[in-house]
């Protein structure tokens, strides 16, 4: 081997090893939306547990409130934001279609009612053929209505659909020509307690398909596992306090209500029709379950089929997804990741 090889293959290796340190940097920001299931980083933030963990690991972590949910996700994937509160649905057909390599950091719970189709003056999910349906359109409650739909021998050609902001969701139902809705609580929670409302389906009847995540970008993940190791710390404290049967736990779910236009009956209502992981164990035994595997298979295959995961998208499987069980679609292009490291570091009393 020649000396100029060598040295060549000496710089490589170097280079090589020193790569993830590229995009090291000890500051963050974390943007998040208002559902209950990701008002903890508020009461987090608020509360000063993000920057007591964040002080831990000698890094400075932002947390930012976004109105918007998508755009929240724009925001991310635009590169404005290290870390996001979204769904597994969105994180697939937003920042990961979109070229970004996201990492599931936390798995923080399943929509278990939290989302759910309304009518107006309408008792039953089949009374909904023909009607329009506002709702955030390509997003999980797009998702729903049509695993609602499907249920009851219909397709979305049974309906018209209208974008709408989850910002003006409320407003719109209040309006005479909007007669059906798909969305979140609080929202959902709103619009049911109008008169002549009434929920017709909802994620009960889909349990674990619907996930609320905290994804980051996976090369700043690699390359800062400290800012990884931080939020974990910081959201399993507040999940230890929020859970609890104390003064101190009913204090810190009347905050989130409070923030999040509610009360503490009204979020632990909430609460109620969420799966939450309290623990991180939970959280990995979910996580690593074969079902996540074949859950984001059938998110794949609806995204597949709405156009969202890209142009040069051949079929469902172009994005590769990497879970504990296996990677589902192109191992060569794998955009998103459910990580459960740095929760099992958690569980393991790690952090």
């Amino acid at each position: 081997m020649t000396k100029r090889v060598t040295t060549a293959l000496c710089v490589l290796v170097a280079l090589l090893s020193f790569a993830p340190l590229a995009n090291a940097k000890d500051s963050f920001k974390v943007c998040w939306s208002i559902y209950v299931g990701w008002m903890p980083w508020d009461y987090g933030a608020q509360k000063g547990i993000v920057k007591k963990w964040a002080d831990k690991y000698g890094i400075d972590i932002e947390v930012v409130q976004i109105n918007d949910y998508v755009e929240s996700i724009n925001q991310y994937t635009a590169g404005q934001y290290d870390g996001c509160t979204m769904t597994n649905m969105d994180a697939l057909t937003i920042p990961a279609a979109g070229g970004v390599d996201s990492t599931a950091l936390v798995v923080g719970d399943f929509s278990n009612g939290n989302d759910g189709v309304v009518l107006k003056g309408k008792s039953a999910l089949k009374d909904i053929k023909g009607q329009t349906v506002n709702l955030v359109e390509l997003s999980v409650s797009h998702y729903l209505l049509a695993r609602g739909l499907e249920s009851v021998g219909m397709t979305e050609k049974d309906v018209k659909v209208v974008n709408t902001s989850d910002a003006d969701m409320v407003a719109a139902y209040t309006t005479d020509d909007v007669t059906a809705v798909v969305t979140w609580n609080p929202l959902l929670s709103e619009i049911t307690g109008m008169p002549k409302s009434t929920k017709v389906f909802d994620s009960s009847q889909i349990p674990g398909e619907i996930i609320d995540l905290m994804v980051v970008n996976t090369e700043t993940l690699q390359a800062n596992p400290k800012f990884g190791k931080a939020l974990v710390g910081a959201w399993y404290e507040i999940m230890s306090t929020m859970s609890a049967d104390s003064d101190a736990g009913k204090a810190a779910r009347e905050f989130m209500g409070k923030a999040s236009g509610t009360d503490l009956a009204g979020y632990d209502a909430q609460l109620a029709s969420t799966k939450m992981f309290y623990t991180p164990a939970d959280a990995v035994t979910f996580t690593t379950s074969a079902q996540l595997k074949t859950t984001m298979q059938y998110v794949a295959e609806f995204s597949f089929d709405h156009g969202l995961l890209g142009e040069g998208a051949a079929d469902a499987g172009f994005i590769g997804i990497e879970t504990p069980a296996g990677v589902y679609g192109d191992k060569g292009n794998i955009k998103l990741r459910f990580d459960p490291s740095f929760m099992k570091m958690a569980a393991d009393g790690k952090l």
